[in-house]
């Protein structure tokens, strides 16, 4: 996994590789929440189109606690790239219906559009 600060947009880009276990996923997602805290990024930019796997076991944890506390962390909108795996997607898109009610999210094949859709997210003012 890698990330990326892209600070004028305020947008954190985490990129996942290889195939994914809920452990991993849950590691990940710590590391993300951790780095979103510090950096102060109400956008995420989860790219998982180089990453397979079954990371299901993991979807109470996301709801439960990494929810909560990217939250109250800051974070607003992510923009959620798929696998090409199919497996991957149904559990991607199952994550992306528990958080839906709670955070702005959306759900591409291709990073660009992404991208496009989180530069039209409405950011919070800059602290001073």
């Amino acid at each position: 996994m890698e990330f990326w600060h892209y600070e004028a947009e305020q947008v954190l880009y985490a990129r996942w590789y290889g195939n994914l276990t809920a452990i991993e996923v849950i590691k990940g997602a710590q590391q993300a929440t951790a780095l979103q805290s510090w950096l102060h990024c109400p956008l995420l930019l989860n790219d998982k189109h180089q990453s397979t796997g079954d990371w299901s076991e993991a979807m109470s944890w996301l709801e439960y606690e990494w929810l909560p506390r990217a939250l109250k962390d800051g974070l607003r909108a992510v923009a959620y790239v798929f696998a090409t795996d199919v497996s991957n997607q149904i559990v991607s898109t199952e994550f992306a219906k528990r958080v839906q009610p709670h955070l702005a999210i959306k759900l591409f094949y291709s990073v660009p559009a992404a991208w496009g859709w989180l530069r039209r997210q409405p950011l919070p003012r800059q602290r001073v």
